[in-house]
């Protein structure tokens, strides 16, 4: 099975312009995230896709790969599916599983993407896999910035939501508060499949693409991950990042 890892990137975060090439512990985010992702044992490759030369230049400087895509995408799946495109047209091998890894979760560990493609080697009929996992605090549950998801007692997404899901108004202390985490592994044929169908109604209300999967009957396999993990929205939520990476084992290893 061959399996690339797809990085979508661009400048024009709306909440926070030029975040790819943010640094942090003086190395900027983009880096952080492919020289990380690279060391999954699951990828066979990794790429990042954009549509900015400012990014492009950066990765290639760190010896990064780069796909150059359109910049009228809304969404980073159609970015990424249209990277696939190029890939395979101007390539002699045929993609079997596309991970895509958001630029903006600079503490990923490989062993997370190795986690989230596990599932598609044991089912043949899992499509598509998300990670999660536990939000920890209130704030969290509250925070529009962070996707909450509901799952069934299989594992498979029920809903996802940027609003705070479950309800706590009614004291459920014993159900999980879980938050969707951007490692989102595709068979390659059905992300083809998935960019060739409209937005849905749930997923431009939600902002959250996985809702196209379930409005149109696919279903999405969830796996808890232990590890922790914060995505970067926000110029505060950079500054928190930094602070946890000040001592991480995985920086030094990216000379290697």
């Amino acid at each position: 099975m061959n399996t690339i890892g797809i990085i979508p990137a661009r400048m024009g975060s709306s909440r926070f312009p030029g975040k790819p090439l943010a640094q942090i512990c003086g190395i900027t985010m983009i880096e952080h995230v492919y020289k990380r992702s690279i060391m999954s044992k699951s990828l066979d490759d990794i790429y990042v896709a954009t549509c900015d030369l400012e990014i492009k230049n950066a990765v290639e400087a760190f010896g990064g790969k780069v796909v150059m895509t359109s910049d009228s995408h809304e969404r980073a799946s159609d970015r990424v599916a249209e990277a696939v495109n190029k890939l395979e047209n101007k390539s002699d091998y045929i993609i079997d599983v596309v991970v895509m890894i958001q630029g903006d979760e600079a503490m990923i560990c490989p062993e997370m993407i190795d986690e989230a493609i596990k599932p598609l080697i044991i089912d043949k009929n899992i499509l598509v896999v998300n990670l999660m996992s536990s939000l920890k605090t209130r704030e969290e549950h509250e925070d529009a910035n962070e996707v909450k998801v509901v799952v069934d007692k299989d594992k498979f997404a029920m809903y996802f939501s940027r609003e705070p899901i479950p309800s706590r108004k009614k004291g459920a202390r014993e159900v999980p508060m879980l938050k969707q985490v951007c490692i989102i592994p595709f068979r390659k044929d059905f992300l083809i499949t998935f960019n060739n169908l409209p937005q849905t109604p749930l997923e431009i209300v939600e902002s959250v693409d996985m809702l196209r999967v379930l409005e149109n009957g696919y279903r999405v396999k969830m796996v808890f991950t232990q590890h922790e993990t914060y995505s970067v929205d926000t110029v505060e939520d950079l500054k928190k990042v930094e602070s946890l990476m000040i001592n991480d084992p995985l920086i030094k290893a990216y000379a290697k």
